[in-house]
């Protein structure tokens, strides 16, 4: 969309921090993802980033994908120890031992949701009904629904997915639009109403 150059485009208050961060709000962030190998790239990147920022995050995202095969899931499923040491000693990512070991059971939790028949877009949005859920009011950071779905995904064998890292997930992928009430965004990604307690 073009912005005519006598407008003031009003952002979520973090998205107008620096030129990084405007791209990603504006193209990106809470735009509804229903693309199976995107989300589950983006939950791994959301749990990298843990402790972190995520500007640190994103201003490393594409030597994240370098590293990691363009996050296929194929690939990344079949690292063994010989990539784990390549991936520690990759000063373009995040180097902890634990995140990037829980990639890699992340991707193996993916295939097999895979292959028992189990789309992970359709998985992750029948939480919302298949639409993304209108955030009213102050933003959280978890809620009971991200719990739910952490939880779901921990039995089918994810790591590195706990209620906080799933709302900022959620959030991310446009299954909750939580944009604030005057960005442009919040009427630009189109979403519906709270129907039950996210």
């Amino acid at each position: 969309m073009t912005v005519p150059s006598n407008e003031i485009r009003v952002r979520c208050p973090w998205g107008d921090a620096d030129d990084l961060m405007r791209d990603y709000h504006d193209r990106e962030w809470g735009v509804p993802e229903r693309d199976s190998r995107k989300l589950w790239e983006k939950l791994v990147l959301d749990g990298f980033q843990a402790g972190l920022s995520w500007r640190t995050i994103l201003a490393r995202r594409d030597g994240f994908r370098r590293a990691f095969d363009s996050f296929d899931p194929d690939r990344v499923a079949a690292y063994g120890e010989h990539d784990v040491a390549r991936l520690l000693a990759d000063a373009a990512i995040i180097r902890s031992r634990s995140k990037i070991e829980a990639t890699i059971r992340n991707a193996r939790a993916y295939l097999a949701m895979r292959e028992a028949g189990e789309d992970f877009a359709r998985f992750a949005w029948d939480f919302v009904g298949n639409q993304p859920i209108l955030w009213e009011g102050p933003v959280p950071p978890n809620s009971p629904l991200s719990g739910e779905v952490s939880k779901a995904l921990r039995k089918r064998g994810f790591t590195f997915v706990g209620p906080t890292i799933v709302f900022a997930w959620m959030e991310a992928t446009g299954l909750i639009n939580s944009h604030a009430p005057a960005c442009f965004q919040r009427a630009e990604v189109g979403s519906k109403p709270l129907s039950r307690k996210a």
